[in-house]
């Protein structure tokens, strides 16, 4: 094994054959969608749209995966199709092998989990790892967006993933699950930098006006989880000829620099300089 635990896959290493990439995501009833209220085919989609998520984090381009359900016993041979039939359309476009899994039943909710395996590319797999003082933040897309719908709906960003490492050099990668704010903290934490962010860059999505809480469109670009955007360190020459260029089809945006500084700090119009918060959806065990 090359890469345990602590990135957005595992990297293995097969014999003499290139390096294959593993993830894995379990999805519930309840926390992650609410049956009842979803199109199953729209949770099906989400759950393999997830662990391409992780392969594009890694810029690993998808092989296959497999498959393992638990059913509530009422209607599950039904509900088994439709999460396929979900599943099917994201597959096809990403030349995913659907290669087996397995499939149980239980008086409880709805559980899915699926592995998928990748390989890795050209300039090796994109680590949380090698971001170094002095890199630009790109991320692409918008954020603040998950919570209404758009976490069941998001596209991975595969392809801009694997063009953009194809052709440039990065530095290191994440993918935006837990919360623009948390998931850039775990670049700084596993690369041991700092980062400052240029809180008025953020791409704020349309959705994040439409909350109706307390919280502020910003607040939810930062904190919410799911928004499933691209975080890069990128040297400070390549990041200006990609925003520049825009090469991927994607918006991607400069939102600020890392630092060898630690901690994750805003940076305001005026230059300001004060700690940001690192919150963001929390794994309670």
């Amino acid at each position: 094994m090359r890469l345990g635990p602590g990135d957005d896959a595992a990297i293995l290493r097969l014999g003499d054959r290139a390096e294959c990439v593993v993830t894995v995501d379990m999805l519930n009833d309840g926390i992650d969608f609410e049956l009842g209220r979803v199109d199953p085919r729209r949770i099906g989609r989400k759950a393999l749209a997830v662990n391409l998520s992780d392969l594009a984090a890694m810029a690993a381009r998808p092989l296959a995966i497999v498959v393992a359900v638990v059913l509530p016993k009422r209607g599950g041979r039904e509900l088994a199709w439709q999460l396929f039939e979900g599943m099917l359309p994201l597959a096809e476009r990403y030349q995913v092998a659907m290669a087996g899994g397995d499939t149980n039943s239980w008086d409880g909710p709805l559980a899915i989990c699926i592995t998928a395996i990748g390989e890795v590319t050209g300039h090796g797999p994109l680590l949380r790892s090698g971001a170094r003082p002095g890199d630009r933040i790109l991320v692409t897309g918008a954020f603040g967006g998950s919570l209404l719908n758009h976490h069941l709906d998001f596209e991975p960003r595969v392809q801009e993933a694997l063009l953009l490492n194809a052709d440039y050099s990065l530095h290191a990668g994440i993918d935006v699950s837990d919360g623009l704010a948390r998931d850039l903290a775990h670049i700084c934490e596993e690369s041991r930098t700092g980062a400052v962010v240029d809180i008025d860059r953020v791409p704020i999505a349309p959705a994040a006006y439409q909350m109706q809480d307390e919280r502020t469109p910003r607040e939810h670009a930062l904190c919410d989880g799911e928004d499933f955007e691209l975080v890069l360190a990128v040297p400070p020459e390549v990041a200006r000829d990609l925003i520049a260029s825009q090469p991927i089809g994607v918006p991607l945006t400069d939102i600020g620099e890392f630092t060898a500084e630690l901690g994750l700090r805003q940076r305001s119009s005026t230059g300001l300089i004060t700690a940001l918060a690192r919150n963001g959806f929390e794994h309670n065990f």
